[in-house]
């Protein structure tokens, strides 16, 4: 199967929403009940060749970002999983220091099951600072993964963490882009960003894009488990959640598993070329 022919982009319901399908058997399944016919207009870009994720905890980059990755190694391209903190205040019986260790060995092993890097910058969990050097430290590792899509946090979070990875990464992402900017590394721009669905996140969080990950589902799902806390450890039931939750933006999007995405508002602007 050619990859022009698996890495389909289809239009949903009059351009209101877009679904990025790895599989043809997807790609011409019938279209929902209601809904306009999909437009299909290619894979061409290569914008999920090398995909980068950036969240505040290992958990958050792996089990909301983490299938977006999973798509672009499984298909052939880069990925990287950039966690801000290694999350080390988030047992409530085991020591930060100790957890913080597991979190780290957890994120590692999971990238490499499939086939991504996991790299981390180490701020204290819940005191993720927002300033300059943060920015300017994301913006160099920008620069040297080279992503051509970012995923991160959704502003709209009652986690003062999440919403200050969204800060620091709209200035790095900035910042990367600026052939000014001299660095270590040569400027270089992102193509496309999208903020993931997280259930600490869901303040205005409006989705406008579905991809499809049925061909990453039980790998990611394997590479989620090696975390104690994916199996309900610290209380909340990720599992279940994610799981269940790439079942229901299946049926949305036609699609037997998929993950929900949101774009920049400057990101939707269309444009329409007249003869």
């Amino acid at each position: 199967m050619s990859p022009t022919t698996r890495r389909s982009f289809l239009t949903l319901a009059g351009g209101s929403a877009a679904a990025l399908s790895m599989e043809a058997e997807f790609s011409n399944a019938r279209q929902l009940p209601g809904q306009s016919p999909g437009e299909s207009v290619g894979w061409q870009d290569g914008s999920f060749s090398n995909v980068m994720a950036i969240a505040a905890h290992p958990g958050d980059v792996f089990f909301a970002m983490g299938a977006a990755v999973a798509v672009a190694t499984h298909f052939g391209g880069q990925g990287s999983l950039l966690s801000l903190s290694l999350g080390e205040k988030g047992s409530p019986t085991i020591p930060a220091e100790k957890y913080g260790a597991s979190q780290r060995e957890a994120a590692q092993k999971a990238a490499a099951s499939i086939g991504a890097k996991a790299v981390f910058l180490q701020y204290p969990d819940g005191e993720i600072p927002i300033n300059e050097e943060a920015k300017f430290a994301v913006c160099d590792l920008i620069r040297q993964y080279k992503p051509l899509t970012i995923l991160t946090h959704w502003q709209g979070s009652w986690h003062k963490d999440h919403r200050a990875c969204y800060e620091i990464v709209e200035d790095a992402i900035f910042y990367a882009g600026l052939p000014s900017l001299v660095r270590k590394e040569p400027a270089h721009g992102v193509r496309k960003q999208f903020f993931a669905e997280n259930w600490e996140d869901a303040s205005g969080f409006v989705a406008d894009t579905y991809l499809d990950i049925t061909a990453v589902f039980d790998g990611w799902l394997n590479a989620c488990s090696v975390f104690p806390m994916w199996r309900g450890e610290t209380g909340f039931r990720y599992n279940d959640y994610y799981g269940s939750l790439a079942v229901a933006r299946g049926c949305l999007s036609n699609f037997k598993r998929a993950i929900a995405l949101m774009s920049p508002a400057e990101q939707r602007v269309q444009r329409i070329r007249t003869p």
